[in-house]
């Protein structure tokens, strides 16, 4: 499997926010985007999950033989942005498996996602109980309950303790490992052996 984005540039108003960007990732590898604010991070992990348009470029995923994914893109990634893509109202449980079933492909079940991240006691409360970083884990248990190969991450340990950073590295070390491959705008160390570093300008 192979992750291919060629000259990706997206604008706004006309006016490019990122442009010129390329890279190629193979399966168990991981690319670190840095910067600072401001400096188009968000914009373009958005556009490498096929949730913006782009101006020209593109973004494709091959299988080992070079042979393209049928469909779009994003219908293989998780895409996990500064917001947690939850129903507040509904249950903890209820809003994993609404993922998991719209998501397709299930890969753990609910309740073994939320042990992952050590919170199986909240399943039945609702969503807006938790604390941000409770809420956090959960959307991090999003990425656990359906089977994507490639995850892209906008900045996801935000809001997380150690402990809670510690199990999160451990399961993008575990993804990379089982063949995923991983785009994630973060400063911190994943502990993947193959991992390439992209810096964006302010």
């Amino acid at each position: 499997m192979k992750l291919t984005v060629d000259n990706m540039t997206l604008e706004r108003g006309g006016e490019p926010i990122v442009s010129g960007i390329g890279f190629e990732l193979a399966a168990g590898e991981a690319l670190v985007i840095t910067g600072e604010n401001g400096s188009g991070k968000s914009t373009a992990l958005r556009g490498m999950a096929g949730l913006l348009p782009l101006a020209s470029g593109s973004v494709k995923l091959a299988d080992e033989t070079g042979k393209p994914f049928e469909g779009p893109v994003r219908e293989y990634c998780h895409y996990l942005g500064h917001q947690n893509a939850m129903k507040s109202g509904l249950t903890v449980h209820d809003n994993l498996d609404f993922w998991r079933r719209f998501n397709g492909h299930p890969h753990l079940a609910v309740e073994e996602a939320l042990e992952e991240v050590d919170l199986l006691h909240t399943a039945d409360l609702p969503f807006h109980y938790l604390s941000a970083g409770q809420k956090r884990r959960v959307a991090i248990a999003r990425l656990l309950v359906s089977d994507r190969p490639v995850w892209i991450l906008d900045e996801p340990t935000s809001g997380l303790d150690a402990p809670s950073v510690a199990t999160f590295t451990g399961l993008v070390k575990a993804f990379a490992e089982s063949g995923g491959i991983l785009v994630a705008a973060t400063h911190l160390d994943l502990g993947i052996n193959a991992t390439r570093r992209l810096e964006f300008a302010a």
